[in-house]
């Protein structure tokens, strides 16, 4: 079971980043910008800490998102797409017109219950 996942579009965007910057991160942190948005930096860029929470991995990257964004996302079922367009962020995906997007899902009675448990 997943709580995260990747289409096979946004999952082409991320080898050829891989390919360009080597280890990488997706977060969310719901702040300011694109912060809502998913973002993807070089591994090394990214400062995480007792605050950050790690939903997965997918496309072999973490995808982390902010705790405080988290409580208001933990019943849901991420997807991470791509879109055509500029996002307000120093996400690596910005330079080639595309950006990052989430599509969400309630997860299932039996998906909720595997990972909030009571």
């Amino acid at each position: 079971m997943k709580r995260v996942e990747i289409t096979e579009p946004a999952l082409k965007v991320v080898e050829q980043l891989k390919e360009k910057h080597g280890e990488l991160i997706f977060h969310q942190s719901g702040g300011c910008c694109d912060g809502s948005s998913p973002m993807i930096f070089e591994k090394e860029d990214m400062y995480l800490d007792e605050s950050d929470v790690l939903l997965g991995k997918v496309a072999g990257v973490n995808f982390y998102m902010n705790q405080d964004q988290f409580e208001y996302w933990k019943h849901t079922h991420l997807t991470i797409d791509i879109t055509e367009g500029r996002g307000a962020s120093f996400s690596l995906e910005i330079p080639l017109g595309l950006r990052f997007i989430i599509h969400s899902r309630i997860l299932t009675a039996q998906e909720d219950a595997h990972f909030n448990p009571k």
